[in-house]
């Protein structure tokens, strides 16, 4: 009573008399139903030594013969589900020595020879499937990207253009070759390309990042401009879009617009409040720089940054008084701080302690500086009001 009442698959199992029991039709079951482990334990119930021998005793065409080619591609399929890509290679290998030339067992090959980064037998799988696969969008993606990792570059661009041509409203193609180009160099193309694309697809916010930055890479900043701020409104809150455009407003010389831009990505990115303050430094505007630098959340990053605006606002006396907070932070570990602190407490008359920084100055250009502050502190020593 309690057999009728389990999964047919399941009675089928574990059923004591194994001769009644097809364990291919099993398996093949319990493969489509996802159960993988049951489907390859089916197939483990095989015993292939009796069926070689039965085989032998049938005629070609009787429907009691063992099909072992099933049996092996049924475990390559499982095999290659369970992510165990070895085993299901072999399998799918030894399915195909029992004569199975299924397209299919090929392209199976083909895409377990590209997880496993053999690129040239990925290739060589697909060819062997003859024209069974030329219809297959996927396949093409396979080649141009196993071509692309080969460096066979022409040759994965060439199949993109064939998909193009057989797939004309699949532009997936047309994306790929984007990012083909531009990781070639070729950014004025890729960048053509990218816009045609955008024009046929909605597009996503990397199609846009990637085709801007072509724009810029390739210098024209102009169309940069005006691509990616409409995609800024398109994508309003996505980050990367704001920083390749402030980049660009940089390439430009627009430093003011490219820290407003930067600060405004900032309320999405905190991180970003030390590029927007020095953004706002190098534009000139030091003092704001100097309040947005109070609420950047990376302490280490703050006080560099604020060392260098109390130089560049000649306020020595407070960049010297930061030794302590600069020391509890690890910062003197930097040559570049140690020598901005020497500097300011040198220009507040604080030689002695500037001396102390100085000397344990060690990289080659720092050392040189030292030099020239050295030889100041000298001429200065007794009038210490004129070097400050």
């Amino acid at each position: 009573m309690l057999v009728l009442l389990m999964p047919l698959s399941n009675a089928l199992l574990w059923a004591a008399d194994d001769t009644e029991v097809n364990y291919l039709d099993l398996a093949a079951l319990m493969l489509r139903d996802g159960n993988l482990d049951r489907a390859l334990s089916a197939l483990d119930r095989v015993d292939l030594q009796t069926e070689k021998l039965l085989n032998a005793e049938l005629d070609e065409d009787d429907e009691k013969r063992f099909d072992f080619g099933r049996y092996w591609a049924l475990r390559g399929s499982t095999h290659q589900r369970r992510n165990e890509l070895e085993l299901a290679r072999d399998a799918f290998n030894k399915a195909i020595q029992t004569g199975r030339t299924d397209a299919s067992i090929y392209l199976s090959i083909a895409q377990i020879n590209f997880s496993l980064q053999d690129y040239q037998a990925a290739l060589d799988a697909v060819t062997q499937a003859g024209s069974d696969v030329e219809r297959i969008a996927s396949v093409y993606h396979l080649k141009a990207q196993a071509n692309w990792l080969l460096e066979n570059h022409p040759q994965a661009i060439a199949v993109l253009d064939q998909a193009g041509k057989i797939f004309p409203e699949d532009y997936s193609f047309q994306r790929r070759k984007v990012f083909f180009l531009i990781e070639l160099g070729l950014y004025q193309r890729a960048a053509q390309l990218g816009e045609q694309y955008l024009q046929n697809t909605a597009g996503s916010a990397d199609d846009y990042v990637a085709i801007g930055n072509a724009l810029r890479q390739s210098g024209q900043i102009d169309e940069a401009l005006a691509f990616l701020e409409a995609a800024q409104i398109k994508y309003p809150g996505h980050v990367t879009i704001k920083k390749i455009l402030a980049h660009t407003y940089i390439d430009q010389g627009s430093l003011h617009v490219a820290a407003d831009i930067i600060h405004g990505a900032a309320i999405l990115e905190p991180e970003l409040l030390s590029e927007a303050a020095e953004l706002y430094r190098r534009a000139g505007q030091v003092y704001r720089a100097l309040a947005l630098n109070s609420e950047v959340p990376d302490q280490q990053a703050k006080l560099k940054q604020r060392l260098a605006i109390f130089i560049e606002l000649n306020r020595f006396e407070q960049a010297g008084s930061m030794e302590n907070d600069l020391r509890r932070l690890g910062l003197l570990g930097n040559e570049d701080v140690r020598y901005a602190l020497a500097y300011a407490l040198f220009k507040s008359g604080q030689f002695q302690r500037a001396e102390q920084h100085l000397s344990l100055l060690t990289r080659t250009d720092l050392f040189r500086k030292a030099i020239e502050v050295r030889r100041a502190m000298q001429e200065c020593e007794g009038n210490v009001w004129k070097c400050t």
